[in-house]
């Protein structure tokens, strides 16, 4: 998002060069203005960065404004856009205290954030649309802007300015923004003629109007390069001519067609005629927001270059030289008061808890609630002792197995207890105390896939534990197994359920006692804590450390013996286990427990509590006394004033201080005091670290901070003033435990003590703290052996530190300040941020109904070598996509004003989804483990990745170019050999190839209709794989004549009229192409329309049969009717059709002559195919070229009469049309015929053929093969059983126009290797519009390979994916990073010359060199057969020279990019084998940052990121990225995908994703060859056509 600020607008005005001042400044400062525009619209550099630099280039050229001297305008420009100073009196108003009923929160945060917010005005963002389930269709015109990833765009967008813009950028202002006005609403008309292609001149001419994105961009460019003045800030002026904004309605909401106005008045609405995109058009709408909102002038993109560097280096952020520095002197350690000495203190907790039992018996020690917050037992402390000794009997004696005791002392047992039950819990704990066991207590288990289960069960199997302790009705309760026990967890060992309830314990015998021992190191219980990954760790705590932490509680809070203290907290670990359990027994007091559930349907409960006990201490967190605010109107009769201390135990969180304050100001009248509030700071590694002492104990007053947040980033404390944004205010945590010594370490590397104003890591010395983490010796070294030292390298102490994992600092008073914890710190970009800030940032922006308040997560996520800041909230059931976008930008916009920090992704999931911590609150580490698994099911995505990720390597630069006056030296370019290879000489293979003394195809006919009548030629099977039809010479002799006759009578052709032939795959297709030869016609084969689907198939037949200006149509009865039928109509114009002949019953008449050319160079037939990028292209194939490919293909693959081989492709272009139809005729082997369309009722259809006619030779397309991978992966096993045998098959060619597909090709040969098929038979052939077969690669295998015609097998190379995008290959090992396979694309045929040409200076390059593959050979295409009479635009495609060397050959220029490498093979005639690599299309490349992209190589990885993703299909628009995915699983997964998608693309390319559109499967178009049609995908999107499941504009 564009980070100007209203304010910073101020401040740009105020540094705006006015146009006089544009041409007075010197050339060098132009020019490094020109150089900041372009890294501002590459997005290598922020809006806020961009503008501080450009202050300063100008800083010098600005007049005085109002005596401000100028340097002071620039380098307070940051403060002053991100902190605008707010009315003072709005901080003078007495605040209501009524209107505190929201959690964390203060109303300085909230001031902070609204006024931050109202920095931004109110602008439109796309909102990501999605499928409703009432489908409302809107009819738009396709809009498709010209393909900014074309090579050609720079130069030719200038010229374009001059054409479409009339008004010069210096007319009066209103012209220009009435010509913006237009430009937005522009739109263009699409066909797919009008997608762009690279090669030169490769640009259709029918796009009437350039699109508005890309004139828009124009525009901009223009202005700049002009006036160097700042981007215009297209949203202002776009409101100002008062276009309606229209925002993009997601679809079920009712599509108002509204009128715009533009700013001169006129109309420009109805319905989207010339001037402006139809308004009901969803994704169009949209779009035009978008063009609204990216504000960074779009740039056309930089083409290829060649630098020598090859390590494409992240941006490292360099840091900034004003960042503040810490300056304050060393801190010194901190040591508390000494503990004191008590004469008659217990030697062990165990010893406390024996003189209460059995002096005080009828002392109450624990008072448990029911939900109603009645109390319903009270257990006394004779009781606590007596059930504490039957258990730890029982325990030891009453439990074996095969006659061994079941425990020993010094096992750990799990304590299962739910948080309603303290009283069976204390017994247990206690229980396993006096057996002298270690007691593990743990959360109820609720169901089989708890968040952080498995964690828990890997700690439980780590402590080695058997044994689980738990009450009856949690028994009761846990999941069972079907044999009707406690069903075991995943992850979790096997464990024995024990009830401690009073049935299940026996009473000891009178001389049974246990043994009370001292306190010593021995372990006395197991805490566990989990880790900000995730991770549990068990913290292991000493029955010592267990002693003194009681004896250092009581003393800094002054507790006394039969005191009476209500506790909030989970007893299980933590503060409410340290109070409420252990040192409450040590004092004898009594612990009013109140659980959760109750809380959760009375707030007030433990307030109502402490009123009735009189209680004297409380123990709570933030969220107690936030609840309790929101239900306290109706209690009118509620005392506090028995409290003397009220111990907040999170009183390190940063929305703590709010919390205490709220409820001072509301509880103050019901008698609490100000001073009893006493913040305490815990660690479950170092217990309590420090606790604000009660007022008795004559302590300095509770000390606040007021700090700016933008330091504490870089981790220095500045005090700053409450009247600024972005600030944080702190309360103390109180002073240091007694008997501890506390010092500040940095957190990161060797543990220096940090300076008195800088922020780090708490440790603390004492002999109150955990000793350990169970079974983890190295990282309980680093934690709990920590030795801090000072700056020159020396110990602080000889005692070892324990490390807190708060963050913080000593303050004055040597008062304690906690600013955040290890756990929640994120660094980005090298600033720390807190998890918890942010989270209280999100929770300040108004109106807060859309989302739960304490339903929050934000954490952060590792993409391209940096933490990305992820925010995820519940949504609430009743918010509208409309508000909850709304509120989910402001919170984007409130972090990164007050944080300065930019939110990687936000997320809105449903209400109760994300995964629960055991007492409420969220399960962060689960719901990051989901995030980055795809599991979190969103409802609503913003990603903002354009913001946030500012370490992309920068954008490549055109580096001058090598000219053709480089030395070459006979075959040397630069030092290089040059990159040119050809299969073998035609002219010097001399074979019996009796075809060969005839020039032209239908001679050859007709003479093996004569010599060899009933050889059979073609065997066609249909769907059972059954013989449809077969075919021997003289059959289709016949029928070729009988057309011929019909040709000339019924249709009274000329010679060189061009016919169009409609037929399904089969021997009429054959018969009438002959026909037609015979008769002088030329052919068009045409696939015929799918009679289900006339919409999409039936305008392309009409549109070959107009571009190939065929005067006839001939086909079958059953399609000559589908052409005229109602359906038909409803697609194209029927009445336009040629003449249409069926060709189902022909008389049988003789010809009386056959057609003899006069010239072999004279056309043969007409090749028409839909290119990859949706261009329809007819090429022209000579007599002459038809015969030389005939020749070539029979010789490299050894066809002759005897031979029998398998085609299952298409018949109707390239080089499946003529293995289909001319390849049998010449050579006169049989071809066993599987159309393609026959396998989708029958998958096993092609390869059943195979094994039974037992072919050696096959040729299929990659959709065959996908389909057979796919469908027939798990049927081998019935397929043997059939019988099919694959052992015969020599060659298995794949035919295709682009780069092997290795994946697909490998698991082939792996699932059929089980059917005797041979891994080196798969190969592939290469070929594309200007030569149908460039190479092809018949293996030899067995006693064949040493005829002489035996190529090596084809090679596979890994090629740096990196280099490449620089135009450059370079070879590495197998499995490094960034390699990308290539395989050969296979031998290149006899007669066929290839070299590797720069596409720019046209001159040969080297071995090993990427370039365009030109190739020269008898059977090159002629020529492109277009009805625009652009032949002329494509000469160069068929006869180029190179500019330098051999500039004599003629070549034709095939488009595609790939390389020549001399391999260390032989071939046949003893020369060095060169191998031929194909890359990819140019005319798919994109051209981004600079760089080029192959779309397969990005879609590659993206199809990796997800299981759901089926395919996957890229393209770019307005520079945007756009990635298309299917979705294959449920529509709730579908907005997972889009973070995963932009982290894959950023990991892997370092790339922005603009646009995630999420699909049905099957909506990527293919064609024939299984080729995705990406521009024909791109131009749906663009009219709205797809139907997207989800379509998310990352921002």
């Amino acid at each position: 998002m564009a980070e100007r600020s209203s304010t910073g607008l101020m401040m740009m005005m105020m540094v705006e060069p006015s146009p006089a001042l544009a041409l007075t400044l010197p050339a060098e400062v132009r020019e490094k203005l020109a150089e900041l525009e372009l890294e501002l619209s590459e997005g290598d550099i922020t809006q806020k960065g961009y503008e501080k630099k450009r202050g300063k280039l100008l800083a010098p050229y600005i007049p005085q404004i109002q005596g401000v001297d100028p340097s002071l305008q620039v380098d307070h420009r940051i403060q002053a856009s991100t902190q605008p100073v707010l009315p003072t009196s709005k901080h003078n108003k007495p605040r209501a205290t009524n209107s505190r009923d929201e959690r964390f929160r203060s109303d300085l945060h909230t001031e902070a954030v609204q006024a931050a917010l109202a920095k931004y005005k109110e602008r439109k963002m796309p909102m990501p649309s999605k499928r409703r389930s009432v489908l409302v269709q809107s009819s738009v015109e396709a809009c498709t802007p010209p393909d900014t990833s074309s090579a050609s765009e720079d130069e030719g967008s200038l010229r374009r300015q001059g054409r479409v813009a009339s008004s010069s950028p210096y007319q009066s202002h209103p012209t220009v923004e009435h010509w913006f006005n237009r430009v937005i609403q522009g739109s263009s008309t699409s066909s797919s003629a009008s997608s762009t292609s690279s090669h030169p001149g490769g640009r259709s001419h029918n796009a009437t109007a350039s699109s508005a994105a890309t004139v828009l961009a124009d525009l901009m460019a223009h202005t700049q390069l002009d006036n160097h003045c700042a981007p215009p800030d297209v949203t202002g002026l776009s409101e100002r001519s008062q276009v309606a904004s229209v925002r993009g309605l997601t679809r079920g909401y009712t599509h108002t067609s509204s009128t715009m106005e533009t700013a001169d008045g006129s109309d420009a609405g109805d319905g989207g005629a010339a001037d402006g995109v139809p308004v009901n058009s969803r994704v169009s709408s949209k779009i035009q927001q978008l063009l609204n909102t990216l504000k960074r002038p779009k740039r056309p993109p930089l083409r290829e270059f060649f630098l020598d560097d090859f390590e494409e280096l992240l941006d490292v952020q360099q840091p900034d030289p004003n960042q503040p520095k810490p300056e304050g002197v060393q801190m010194s350690p901190l040591h508390g008061e000494p503990m004191g000495v008590v004469t008659n203190w217990p030697p062990s907790l165990l010893a406390s808890l024996q003189r209460w039992g059995t002096t005080q018996p009828k002392s109450p020690c624990l008072t448990a609630l029911d939900n109603a917050g009645k109390p319903i037992y009270t257990l006394t402390y004779g009781k606590l002792w007596t059930r504490s000794q039957k258990l730890a009997y029982t325990l030891l004696n009453k439990l074996s197995s095969r006659n061994e005791p079941l425990l020993r002392p010094g096992d750990r047992v799990a304590l299962v207890f739910p948080n309603n039950d303290p009283v069976m819990f204390m017994v247990a704990f206690y229980g396993c105390l006096l057996a002298e066991l270690v007691p593990v207590p743990i959360e109820v288990p609720l169901t089989r896939k708890d968040a952080g289960s498995q964690q828990i069960g890997f700690l439980l199997g780590s402590c080695g534990v058997t044994l689980a302790l738990t009450t009856d009705a949690c028994q009761k309760g846990l999941p069972k197994a079907q044999t009707g026990e406690v069903a075991t967890f995943k992850g979790w060992p096997r464990l024995l359920w024990f009830v401690t309830d009073g049935k299940h314990v026996v009473k000891p015998p009178k001389d049974w006692v246990p043994l009370i021992r001292d306190a010593s190191n021995e372990t006395a219980y197991i805490e566990y804590k989990t880790s900000k990954e995730g991770s549990t760790m068990g913290i292991t705590v000493s029955h010592a450390a267990m002693l003194a932490h009681c004896h250092a509680l009581t003393q800094a809070c002054g507790y006394t013996d039969g005191e009476t203290i209500t506790n909030v907290l989970d007893f299980k670990r933590d503060a409410g286990l340290w109070h409420g359990v252990l040192t409450s027994v040590m004092n004898r007091m009594h612990v009013i427990s109140i659980p959760y559930s109750l809380m959760k349907v009375n707030p007030l409960s433990w307030i109502q509590k402490v009123h009735t006990y009189k209680a004297r201490v409380a123990v709570v967190k933030s969220r107690d006394m936030h609840w309790s605010l929101l239900s306290q109107k109706d209690q009118r009769d509620i005392s506090l004033s028995s409290l003397r201390m009220l111990i907040v135990a999170d009183g390190a969180n940063p929305w703590s201080i709010s919390s205490c304050d709220a409820f001072l100001n509301v509880f103050q009248a019901r008698g609490l005091r100000p001073e009893v509030i006493c913040p305490c700071a815990s660690s479950p590694e170092a217990m309590t670290v420090a606790i604000r002492r009660p007022p008795e104990m004559g302590v300095p007053p509770p000390g606040k901070a007021v700090l700016s947040m933008s330091s504490l980033s870089h981790s220095v404390i500045r005090v700053d003033t409450e009247e600024k944004l972005s600030v944080l205010t702190l309360q103390d945590v109180g002073q240091v435990m007694p008997g501890a010594m506390v010092c500040v370490v940095r957190p990161e590397g060797t543990p220096y003590l940090c300076r008195s104003d800088e922020v780090g890591e708490i440790c603390v010395s004492s002999c109150t703290t955990g000793i350990s983490y169970y079974g983890l010796p190295g990282m309980t070294k680093n934690v709990f052996e920590t030795i801090p030292v000072t700056a020159s390298g020396s110990p602080v102490s000889d005692r070892p530190f324990t490390r807190t994992s708060l963050l913080g600092f000593i303050g004055p008073d040597n008062l304690l300040f906690v600013v955040g914890k290890m756990d929640g710190l994120m660094v980005v970009s090298g600033r720390r941020h807190n998890a918890d800030d942010v989270v209280a940032t999100a929770l300040a922006v108004e109106p807060m109904k859309f989302v739960y308040r304490g339903r929050i997560a934000v954490f952060s996520v590792c993409v391209l070598h940096d933490e990305r800041i992820v925010v995820v909230a519940e949504q609430r059931p009743d918010a509208s996509e409309e508000d909850s976008f709304q509120w989910m930008s402001r919170v984007l916009q409130a972090i990164d004003s007050i944080h300065q920090v930019g939110v990687y992704c936000l997320a809105l999931v449903p209400a109760n989804t994300l995964p629960k911590a055991p007492l409420g609150g969220i399960h962060i580490s689960e719901t990051k483990q989901r995030f980055l698994e795809g599991a979190l099911h969103p409802c609503n995505v913003l990603m903002c990745p354009h913001t946030c990720v500012t370490n992309l390597p920068k954008p490549r630069q055109k580096q001058p170019e090598v000219g053709p006056a480089s030395m070459i030296v006979g075959n040397l370019v630069a030092g290089k050999r040059i990159a040119q290879a050809c299969g073998r000489d035609v002219a010097q293979l001399e074979d019996n190839d009796q075809a060969r003394k005839f020039l032209y195809m239908q001679d050859v006919l007709q003479w093996r209709a004569q010599a060899t009548p009933d050889h059979p030629l073609f065997l066609l099977l249909n769907a059972k794989g059954t013989v449809a039809s077969t075919a021997s010479c003289v059959q289709i002799h016949k029928r070729a004549e009988r057309v011929a006759v019909a040709l000339m009578e019924r249709g009274r052709l000329n010679a060189g009229d061009h016919v169009a032939l409609v037929y399904p795959p089969g021997v009429d297709l054959i018969a009438t192409f002959y026909g037609c030869l015979y008769a002088g016609c030329v052919p068009v084969t045409v696939r015929p329309p799918h009679p289900q689907n006339l919409a999409t198939t039936l305008p392309t037949v009409k549109m070959i049969v107009e571009v190939s200006k065929s005067v006839c149509i001939l086909t079958t009865q059953a399609i000559m009717k589908l052409l005229k039928s109602k359906e038909a109509a409803a697609a194209v114009d029927v009445k336009t059709w040629p003449v249409v002949l069926d060709t189902d019953d022909l008389p049988r008449k003789k010809l009386p002559q056959i057609y003899k050319p006069p010239t072999p160079e004279m056309l043969a037939y007409l090749d028409f195919s839909v290119s990859t990028t949706g261009i329809l292209a007819g090429v022209k194939m000579s007599h002459a070229a038809t015969s030389a490919l005939c020749r070539s293909i029979k010789l490299q693959c050894e066809l002759y009469p005897s031979r029998q081989i398998a085609i299952c492709l298409d018949p109707y272009c390239g080089l499946g049309f003529a293995l289909w139809c001319l390849c049998s005729v010449y050579s006169g082997h049989q071809s066993i015929l599987v159309p393609p369309l026959e396998l989708e009722s029958n998958v096993s259809l092609w390869l059943t053929a195979v094994s039974q006619f037992k072919v050696r030779v096959t040729f299929c397309s990659y959709s065959v093969m996908e389909m057979c991978t796919k469908g027939l992966g798990s049927q081998t096993e019935a397929l043997r059983l059939r019988n099919v045998n694959l052992s015969c098959v020599r060659t298995c060619m794949v035919v295709a126009e682009e780069r092997p597909r290795i994946a697909l090709t490998q698991s082939f040969s792996k699932i059929f290797k089980d059917l005797g098929l041979s891994p080196r038979a798969v190969s592939t052939t290469f070929g594309c519009r200007v030569n149908v077969a460039i190479c092809l690669q018949p293996n030899r295998l067995g006693n064949l390979a040493d005829q002489g015609t035996a190529g090596p097998d084809p090679t596979t190379v890994y090629v740096d994916m990196r280099a490449l995008r620089h135009d450059r290959v370079r070879l590495v090992d197998r499995g490094s990073p960034h390699s990308l396979p290539l395989m050969e694309s296979g031998k290149i045929l006899p007669g066929v010359k290839v070299i590797i040409a720069n596409t720019e200076t046209k001159g040969p390059l080297g071995d090993s060199h990427l370039g365009e593959i030109w190739v020269s050979s008898p059977h090159n295409a002629t020529g492109y057969y277009t009805v625009y009479g652009e032949e002329a635009l494509h000469a160069d495609h068929f006869c180029t020279k190179l500019s330098f060397g051999d500039t004599q050959t003629v070549w034709a220029r095939t488009g595609y990019l790939g390389f020549l490498r001399r391999t260390e093979l032989t071939d046949a005639s003893g020369e060095r084998h060169d191998a031929l690599y194909v890359v990819g299309s140019l005319d798919e490349t994109l051209e981004l940052r600079g760089m080029r992209y192959h779309p397969i190589d990005i879609e590659t990885s993206v199809i990796r990121a997800h299981k759901s993703i089926a395919e996957c299909a890229v393209f770019t628009w307005t520079n945007l990225l756009v990635v298309v995915v299917e979705l294959e699983g449920s529509e709730q997964e579908a907005l997972d995908l889009v973070a995963l998608v932009t982290n894959v693309v950023l990991e892997e390319h370092f790339l922005i994703v603009g646009v995630v559109v999420v699909v049905d499967p099957g909506v990527i178009p293919i064609n024939s060859r299984g080729e995705k049609q990406r521009m024909h995908l791109r131009d749906g999107f663009l009219a709205d056509q797809l139907d997207p499941i989800y379509v998310a504009y990352n921002m």
